[in-house]
């Protein structure tokens, strides 16, 4: 009993000598040399179904702890219960055990759950033999330290959560659900990155791109960051084939099946515009590139067609940008032709860039998105450069150049642009509007890009989607978009009606019988079967 900590019979406590046998030496080599050797043979975990069992790894759990191994840099994007937490806390208690004096910190999106991986660690180590356990220092809901110096921390994922330690191995488990993942990440790199031996480990399922994970992900996939990537599939996980993917949709649905099994980074967030749509998008190569690399045509202007431009005014200060979309609005669907993207350039120079490209694309008609720095592009666009064909809001007040970006416009707007991409009303082709739609979430009543992320060009597609419900948009193009989509839903809903009703063939031939009383007009009715009768009874 003096050989256990604190009244725990299953943990060995700190000082305690053990006299190893042969065996448990020969025991203890295969299992420091070899952690998938460790998990199976040592390591319990709870199962639903049966309680408290022998950790059996998959072939793909084999393989991650082979990587982990090998590489310092992984991370891991994994289908939804595929026991990617689970087979990594048995890998972290696998390295505290068998190497001294190291720093293990388990982060987590919040402070419970990297707590309650902790307490699987707890777990494995109560049901380890002794000969295998190095002695617990000190060990609580927050820590384990072990007398080879070694400790296993857990915390939730903020930018002061491990400032000023020095971490051997850092975990980070769902890292693509964190909030402000990228301050994190950067005030929590240095902490590791210091070290020749030191290991990052990042798993998590897809949730929608442009955040932190994504970009690492990508990156590692892409191979120009230091990664190594580790998927794992839906059918990577044993019992699961296609008849369990049939049943599994049929309880839920595509999409959610999609968003929780599917490893699709398209539409996990929470979106303006749906799944399918996003993931049907496809760029295109600009034809020309222009100003700097802030032009990019994809269509060269068209005799007599009838473009409009969609202007979004940033300070020019390095952050926001200032933008504009040229939508070609003579053709169906309306197509995406050229983009501006710039956050550099000065909201009174932004005029003459407008002016130069609207005069290129057939004196096309310009609306400026006026909150802020947007006044003075209106200003200098109409007074100064003394162009015409721009949006006004009000032909009575001189201040009502443009649109007003409020609370309402914007959800106008919003539904607006949603019906025209998912019905496919409107082509996008550019790369990072394609991108700026894939991370344009939901926040609150509204929708605004996810963390990190930019919406100046999606604004852009907004402020398209106010217009086309006004009635300038109709005047200018005799179309009305709100009849044009209510046609659509009517003939989607009678395309979905079964036929119902009589159909005639034109082979019956009507006539009308005379009865005497007393005969059966069944009889009479049995030798015309191809005619429909009036009877009359005489």
């Amino acid at each position: 009993m003096n050989d256990t900590y604190l009244g725990n019979i299953n943990i060995k406590r700190d000082g305690v000598v053990t006299q190893f046998t042969q065996q448990e030496i020969q025991e203890y080599l295969k299992c420091m040399q070899d952690p998938v050797y460790f998990a199976k043979h040592y390591c319990k975990v709870i199962s639903l179904d049966r309680g408290l069992v022998a950790f059996d790894l998959y072939p793909y759990q084999e393989k991650m702890f082979s990587q982990f191994n090998t590489y310092r840099f992984n991370i891991v994007l994994a289908c939804r219960q595929s026991g990617k937490s689970i087979s990594s806390v048995a890998y972290l208690l696998w390295y505290a055990i068998f190497h001294p004096e190291k720093t293990i910190a388990i982060l987590a999106n919040k402070g419970a759950t990297a707590r309650e991986m902790l307490s699987r660690i707890t777990l494995m180590l109560e049901n380890l033999p002794f000969f295998l356990q190095p002695g617990c220092k000190a060990l609580n809901k927050g820590s384990i330290e072990f007398s080879n110096n070694s400790k296993i921390i857990a915390a939730a994922t903020s930018g002061s959560s491990i400032r000023g330690l020095s971490v051997s191995l850092l975990y980070m488990d769902e890292f693509a659900f964190v909030e402000r993942a990228a301050e994190f990440y950067t005030s929590t790199y240095p902490v590791i990155s210091s070290g020749k031996e030191t290991k990052v480990i990042i798993t998590s399922t897809a949730n929608g791109v442009g955040n932190m994970f994504h970009k690492i992900w990508e990156g590692a996939v892409q191979q120009t960051n230091e990664f190594k990537p580790f998927r794992v599939d839906w059918w990577d996980v044993p019992g699961r084939d296609e008849k369990w993917k049939a049943q599994t949709i049929a309880n839920t649905s595509q999409l959610q099946f999609d968003q929780e099994f599917g490893n699709t980074f398209f539409g996990t967030g929470d979106t303006l515009i749906n799944a399918e749509t996003l993931l049907a998008q496809k760029a295109e190569d600009p034809i020309r590139i222009l100003e700097g690399n802030c032009v990019k045509v994809y269509k060269e202007p068209i005799k007599d067609h009838q473009y409009v431009i969609l202007v979004d005014v940033s300070k020019g200060r390095g952050q926001d940008y200032s933008t504009f979309n040229v939508i070609d609005m003579s053709t169906r669907p309306f197509e995406q032709v050229a983009v501006y993207r710039n956050n550099k350039i000065s909201p009174i120079l932004f005029p003459n860039v407008i002016y130069k490209y609207a005069k290129v694309y057939n004196e096309s008609y310009v609306i400026v998105e006026a909150n802020d720095q947007g006044s003075l592009v209106t200003n200098g666009l109409y007074h100064e450069i003394e162009y015409e064909n721009v949006h006004m809001e009000s032909f009575i007040k001189a201040d009502r150049i443009g649109v007003e970006m409020n609370k309402k416009v914007k959800r106008i707007g919003c539904s607006a642009i949603k019906d025209l991409i998912e019905n496919k009303k409107i082509h996008i082709v550019d790369a990072q509007t394609i991108i700026e739609m894939s991370t344009f979430v939901a926040k609150g009543q509204s929708f605004e890009a996810s963390e990190g992320n930019h919406d100046d060009l999606m604004m852009n597609l907004v402020l398209f989607g106010y217009f086309t419900v006004t009635d300038s948009f109709e005047n200018l193009t005799n179309m009305s978009i709100k009849d044009m989509l209510f046609q659509l839903k009517v003939r989607e809903i009678e395309d979905d009606l079964v036929p119902f009703g009589f159909v005639d063939d034109g082979l019956d031939q009507y006539a009308t019988l005379d009865i005497k009383k007393g005969e059966d007009p069944w009889i009479i009715a049995d030798d015309n079967v191809n005619s429909t009768f009036n009877f009359r009874i005489l």
